[in-house]
């Protein structure tokens, strides 16, 4: 067990768990505009199965649709659990955000140069400017969570109990 029970949370821990729950509200958010794009999901399904009828289309997209809400709704409780774990002490959770968050900086940055390069356009990938906005904004979240988290070593540290009637010679 990290720290006594009741233990106040380091400031800057506190704010790291509030970082990474915000960054996973954002990057929900803009899924769940894009969920409710329906034209675009839409016109995305009948490109892929041309022979589908309009009640499969719709079938098809009502069912995408669901199943991207449990994801996203799985997702926010996932990473704020993380947080919550993180914030009591525990280091598991610590590594665990630390490589999701590693790997949604280097992803977000790489889209970033991307754009920036030209090198999406080359490929016929879209970035509308709110994507853009969005992979900023949870790139710095996550980047600044993970810098925080590890401020405060002393939070995540095992204490372990010596029994003191046993010395070593």
């Amino acid at each position: 067990m990290a720290g006594p029970v009741g233990a106040p949370v380091p400031k800057l821990v506190d704010v790291a768990r509030w970082l990474w729950i915000a960054s996973a509200c954002v990057g929900m958010l803009r899924f769940l505009e894009q969920l409710l794009d329906r034209e675009m999901l839409v016109a995305e399904v009948r490109r892929q199965n041309p022979a589908l009828g309009q009640d499969q289309i719709d079938a098809s997209v009502d069912g995408g649709v669901l199943f991207g809400l449990l994801i996203a709704v799985a997702l926010l409780v996932a990473y704020t659990r993380l947080a919550n774990a993180m914030a009591r002490g525990r280091n598991w959770a610590r590594i665990v955000l630390t490589v999701l968050g590693g790997a949604s900086v280097a992803f977000g940055l790489f889209r970033l140069v991307a754009w920036g390069s030209g090198f999406a356009a080359q490929l016929g990938v879209e970035m509308r400017p709110v994507d853009l906005a969005v992979t900023a904004v949870t790139t710095v979240l996550d980047a600044s969570a993970i810098v925080l988290m590890y401020r405060v070593s002393a939070h995540f540290r095992k204490r372990v109990a010596v029994d003191s009637a046993i010395r070593p010679s």
